[in-house]
């Protein structure tokens, strides 16, 4: 089988979806693999690594992506090069199919089998593809990065014979797999940590971390199946908003973790609490790309809104692309693995399979996903 592997066009993506470690692993088992001349270079990786593990190296893109049975690339394809890709090829990628249904229909037309990394589920045996999962831990690294670089305080108490120096107050809004490591990086500089999340269940969590859970009384919460916060009511928003104004206020950080599975992001911290927090304070929006958590945050951009710093950057994985790379390449190294028949050298999708019937959305020139379906027809 032949793996082709496409260097990312998305702007601003530095990832790539195939690290040489495991295309090394894939061409022992039997694939041959093609990758884009440069597809791993922002990511740390040369055409040079690459052919050392045994790869091809492109320059065509075109010829990458027709000759490949198996498409491997982290951003979603663009519509018009599914016309490039065979009839019956697997494309594996974040899809984000609830936004993208005239590409879902094109890949269905053309009778590619695509495979969405986002509808992986959150299961036992799935945990070791689930990329959502894996980049996220990355991307609540990078939130305190970026806010300890933006902040004009440091975030660990000093003692020094000029005086002592208050650690940091960060505030952490969410506390899933984003959220959990946000915390445990800002305890690691020294800041001292609140946290809140709708689900108490993830409370011991928190504190295990060596954060304090605010307690905001929401009424009847809990989780989904998959371990997602469910929606809140437009009353028990506004609790939490309530519950949240004076932790914010004296916060010199604040992280927003917020978001709703294949919906729009909850705004949780209004205008008002923004202009509460001291000047020089910090407010990361880690959901700006699905609408923002934080009133007045700006996608890729950093918004000084009466002194205090709303960061809205997209695409935080990408910031340390390289262990984003290979975690990555890892799920979908451990995705194939996992379907891959040795005997008939073929991906045994068996549509009965509850990995497969989560995260396939098309196959045999139809959208066959359930879920997605209905969302399509309306139903």
């Amino acid at each position: 089988m032949q793996i082709g592997v496409p260097k990312e066009t998305w702007p601003g993506e530095l990832r790539v979806a195939l690290v040489p470690q495991n295309a090394k692993k894939l061409i022992g088992r039997g694939f041959e693999i093609t990758i884009e001349s440069g597809a791993g270079l922002n990511a740390g990786f040369t055409d040079a690594d690459y052919e050392e593990a045994g790869a091809a190296v492109s320059a065509d893109r075109n010829a990458v992506l027709s000759n490949a049975d198996l498409i491997l690339r982290v951003r979603k394809p663009e519509v018009n090069e599914v016309s490039l890709l065979k009839s019956g090829a697997v494309t594996i990628s974040f899809l984000d199919p609830f936004n993208e249904q005239a590409l879902v229909e094109s890949m269905a037309s053309q009778g590619v089998v695509s495979i969405s990394m986002e509808m992986i589920p959150r299961s036992t045996r799935a945990q070791k593809m689930d990329a959502l999962s894996s980049q996220a831990n990355l991307a609540g690294y990078v939130t305190i990065i970026q806010a300890a670089y933006h902040c004009p305080k440091i975030m660990p108490m000093m003692m020094t014979p000029a005086g002592t120096i208050a650690p940091s107050r960060v505030f952490v809004i969410g506390a899933g797999v984003a959220g959990l490591q946000a915390i445990a990086t800002a305890k690691r500089l020294g800041a001292r940590v609140e946290a809140f999340d709708t689900r108490p269940v993830v409370a011991e969590q928190v504190q295990s971390l060596g954060a304090k859970f605010v307690e905001i009384d929401l009424g009847e919460m809990g989780q989904t199946e998959q371990g997602y916060a469910k929606e809140l009511t437009p009353e028990q928003l506004e609790l939490q908003r309530e519950g949240q104004k004076a932790v914010i206020a004296q916060s010199d950080v604040v992280v927003t973790t917020a978001q709703l599975f294949g919906r729009p992001a909850p705004v949780i911290v209004g205008r008002d609490m923004v202009e509460s927090m001291k000047p020089g304070s910090v407010i990361v929006d880690m959901a700006v790309e699905t609408g923002g958590n934080v009133e007045g945050s700006v996608l890729d951009q950093v918004t000084d809104i009466n002194g205090v710093k709303v960061i809205g950057q997209g695409n935080l994985p990408s910031e340390v692309a390289r262990n984003a790379s290979d975690m990555y390449s890892n799920n979908l190294f451990n995705l194939v693995d996992e379907f891959w028949d040795d005997e008939n050298k073929q991906l045994n999708l068996d549509p009965e399979d509850e990995i497969v019937e989560a995260c396939v959305i098309t196959r045999d020139g139809a959208v066959v996903n359930e879920t997605i379906k209905n969302i399509y027809s309306g139903a």
